[in-house]
């Protein structure tokens, strides 16, 4: 693997939009199964002021987080938003009342989506959208046209809905399609030190100069998370010599392989937040990113 750079700045680019480079995925604000409200409604609050107060001008959150919960929380907590904080969502599904997941990828819900993530933020524009897809991590389902989806986005756009749009959960080919019809702010899929199977979709990216978000940036529960980065003998080497957490260490590792990645780790505890915060002081030199580049990858489904 050819990592990029040894340091890591404060800010880079969403779009044509500066952005701390550190930003917040509000998911876990919601209750357990990212469904209901949370057991804290008030530390939930807390945590989102204290993000905004440690510089994030980048939340990550969905309609369907909840639903409405979390945008709910983000609305209660920060409106009237700062000038320079973009909100982030993504569209392509819905819950029941239940609490389980319903195919809503149909052109006209896209747009549905949007305006339920407008109404419910209390915003007139979202900074950007991301088509969810699910070509990657349920590749046999049938989806409307790349084509169709991106339309609708792009008429909410050019309405002034939309600022930009990115896609989600995706391939390198859907990337180069979606890029070259409607241009992209942004790519999010999983990826990770543990999991490093997207490396192909990331080099696009580069070669285009669109952000890259991660999730499960510190491997997903499938790969044993946390508790498999401290495992680590590399990861935990690297992470001794600089006084840190494995997990601060893994999130560090992935600032270095481009200028334009993003995280957006998420968390209902402003330690934790401010633990993922100082991220950004770490500076892995040669010699760690090769001792990391030795980290045996455990990919979810391999």
């Amino acid at each position: 693997m050819t990592t990029q750079s040894t340091t890591s700045s404060v800010t880079s680019f969403l779009g044509d939009k500066p952005v701390h480079r550190i930003g917040f995925g509000a998911m876990q604000l919601a209750g357990p199964g990212v469904f209901g409200p949370p057991a804290d409604p008030d530390g939930a609050r807390a945590v989102l002021r204290r993000a905004v107060e440690l510089g994030v001008d980048h939340i990550d959150t969905a309609q369907f987080y909840g639903p409405d919960v979390v945008n709910d929380l983000i609305r209660e907590a920060l409106h009237p938003y700062p000038e320079n904080l973009r909100l982030v969502t993504k569209v392509g599904a819905t819950r029941d009342d239940q609490g389980a997941w319903v195919p809503g990828a149909e052109p006209a819900d896209l747009k549905h989506q949007v305006e339920q993530n407008l109404r419910s933020l209390g915003v007139e524009r979202m900074d950007l959208v991301n088509l969810r897809r699910f070509e990657r991590d349920d590749p046999d389902r049938v989806e409307p046209a790349l084509e169709d989806q991106l339309g609708a986005l792009a008429e909410l756009r050019e309405e002034g809905k939309i600022d930009l749009i990115g896609v989600s959960s995706v391939t390198a080919e859907t990337v180069r399609r979606a890029h070259e019809l409607v241009g992209l702010g942004e790519v999010q899929n999983a990826f990770s030190i543990l999991d490093r199977t997207d490396e192909p979709v990331l080099e696009v990216c580069r070669e285009r100069g669109i952000a890259y978000v991660p999730y499960f940036p510190l491997g997903s529960a499938f790969t044993g998370g946390p508790a498999a980065l401290a495992a680590d003998e590399h990861v935990s080497t690297v992470a001794a010599r600089h006084g840190v957490t494995a997990s601060q260490v893994a999130l560090a590792w992935l600032l270095a392989q481009y200028d334009r990645m993003l995280l957006i780790p998420g968390t209902s505890s402003v330690a934790h937040l401010e633990e993922n915060m100082a991220v950004l002081d770490i500076v892995l030199d040669a010699d760690d990113l090769a001792r990391l580049d030795q980290v045996e990858p455990k990919p979810v489904g391999h």
